[in-house]
């Protein structure tokens, strides 16, 4: 699917396509290239020229992979790119196909070279013009690699070696190709930001037309070219910071032609509803329509475990009941979304990707919903979607919501959902939010949450034994959510949480504190 704003105008006046290998950073990579101010695309590495030439790139970067060039299978991208014109940046795996494919040599390396390592900066035009420590022709690199380069290809030159004396980078100044050894999209490599720049800015001649402002500017226009003048459009709203933005959007775009429907299937945080329906009400012109379907969720989901029946009957059902509601006006002929970046890859609508979600509206739409779709925000990274809501003067109260899984609390309960294990989830977890608030950590954690475990362990209370559930903290920093790290939160402040819980919530046994990054886990439990 095409990026919703038109390619070649405004924000998309110029593009840098990124060829993934599958390399574990290629994300990261269109990340940092965003954040420089130039729009970055993905692309599978097999597209054919005449896609990407319909691009219209600035720059084509080639990613890393798990793969070896040598091998018999190993991914390879269309020979033209390296004709057509475009600068080519090769990032580690990237380096080694363009070497080979050019008359280069690449070989398995007698020693690999993994983390921190330094190189030297043989000829610092183009792209490591002005970086250097302390005055010298140094730099560090965060490398991952087996294989190195043991020869160019002709008319290339080696621009840097490692200290082990590898192929840190070569390039060809006349075609403007190039190829690093290192990643300089981690924070790992302190160089990594200026190489990049220095490739948009210098080699591709960029401009950084990529901003908050002008992807509004583009958005709003598109809207407003897209619906007709006397068309509405209505959109699904869950008081997120995603589907927030877009509300938005369609209100700077269309004012009251827009309709803003919230759906409570009663799996939301303690007093959720009531906070989102009255920032809702107050800081949009077009019709606010509050939903109450408790009562017919928790019916719907009595008895079930899977945690991907829970979603698909959460899914089913807010698609039910949000059809039901958004035909009964009559005269409705799109539907917005806040879909996401991460949301599509997830889904397994992108490019090879697997599913990991199966709750997400991408894909998830029946074709009969009798709405064209409109999803503004479907090719921008949370970080991204954050710094538009800011430039929209979205409060912070909106901004700075952390994220929410689909079906709510129904994937935090594992096991059977009931009315009394909802009451019992809200309570712990607005202790848990509570606490980390006034402790001031709340802005530091990408998300903090409680989990009512299905598990039942013996307790003493009251001078007596006693059997209950167990309730998991689960506290991550991140970006993105692509990766997540557990957060490191002071032992005195577990300590006071889980007191709380437990002496608050009387069927609580026992308190516990997840420790698990992902990957190998995921953010939510089920």
């Amino acid at each position: 699917m095409e990026h919703f704003l038109e390619n070649g105008k405004g924000s998309l006046s110029e593009k840098v396509v990124l060829l993934d290998f599958g390399g574990q950073y290629s994300m990261l990579i269109a990340r940092r290239v965003r954040e420089a101010g130039v729009y970055c695309e993905v692309l599978p590495y097999n597209t054919p020229w005449e896609v990407i030439q319909g691009h219209n790139p600035a720059g084509i970067i080639l990613s890393g992979s798990p793969a070896s060039v040598y091998q018999e299978d190993a991914p390879k991208c269309d020979p033209a790119v390296y004709e057509g014109g475009v600068p080519v940046l090769g990032i580690c795996y990237g380096m080694h196909l363009l070497n080979i494919d050019l008359g280069g040599e690449v070989k398995k390396g007698s020693r690999s070279e993994f983390g921190r390592t330094s190189f030297t900066i043989e000829q610092p035009e183009p792209l490591f013009r002005g970086i250097s420590i302390n005055d010298e022709a140094v730099c560090y690199g965060w490398m991952s690699h087996q294989d190195e380069v043991l020869n160019p290809p002709p008319d290339f030159e080696v621009l840097a070696w490692t200290e082990n004396g590898t192929v840190a980078a070569t390039g060809n100044r006349q075609k403007n190709i190039y190829g690093l050894q290192f990643h300089p999209e981690v924070v790992h490599s302190p160089c990594g930001e200026d190489v990049l720049k220095n490739f948009l800015y210098k080699v591709c001649q960029c401009s950084h037309s990529w901003t908050p402002r002008s992807f509004i500017d583009d958005a709003v226009a598109r809207i407003r070219r897209v619906v007709g003048e006397n068309e509405r459009v209505v959109c699904a709203l869950s008081g997120g910071v995603d589907s927030s933005v877009v509300a938005f959007l369609l209100d700077k775009a269309l004012g009251s032609r827009a309709v803003f429907i919230f759906v409570d299937h009663g799996l939301l945080r303690l007093d959720e509803a009531k906070e989102v329906a009255r920032l809702f009400k107050e800081g949009l012109q077009g019709q606010f329509i509050h939903i109450d379907a408790r009562e017919k969720f928790l019916k719907r989901l009595e008895g079930v475990t899977d945690p991907e029946e829970k979603r698909r009957i959460i899914g089913n059902e807010f698609i039910n009941v949000f059809k039901e509601k958004a035909l009964s006006m009559g005269d409705i002929a799109y539907l917005a979304q806040g879909t996401i970046y991460p949301d599509v890859i997830e889904s397994g609508s992108a490019y090879g990707s697997a599913v990991i979600k199966s709750h997400h509206n991408v894909g998830g739409l029946p074709e009969e919903l009798g709405f064209e779709l409109i999803e503004p925000l479907r090719e921008l990274f949370k970080d991204e979607v954050r710094l538009v809501g800011k430039e929209l003067n979205l409060p912070d109260a909106i901004l700075k919501r952390q994220p929410f899984p689909g079906p709510g609390l129904a994937v935090r309960i594992i096991g059977a959902i009931s009315a009394g294990k909802l009451d019992l989830l809200q309570k712990a977890d607005a202790i848990f939010r509570n606490e980390v608030e006034k402790a001031g950590y709340k802005d530091e954690l990408w998300q903090f949450f409680a989990v009512l475990t299905d598990v039942q362990v013996v307790g003493v209370k009251g001078d007596g034994r006693h059997y209950g559930p167990v309730i998991a903290l689960r506290a991550v920093v991140s970006e993105d959510a692509m990766t997540a790290d557990w957060a490191r939160l002071p032992h005195e402040l577990l300590e006071k949480i889980s007191a709380r819980i437990t002496g608050e919530i009387p069927d609580v046994a026992r308190v516990v504190y997840d420790i698990t990054s992902k990957p190998p886990g995921t953010i939510e439990w089920e």
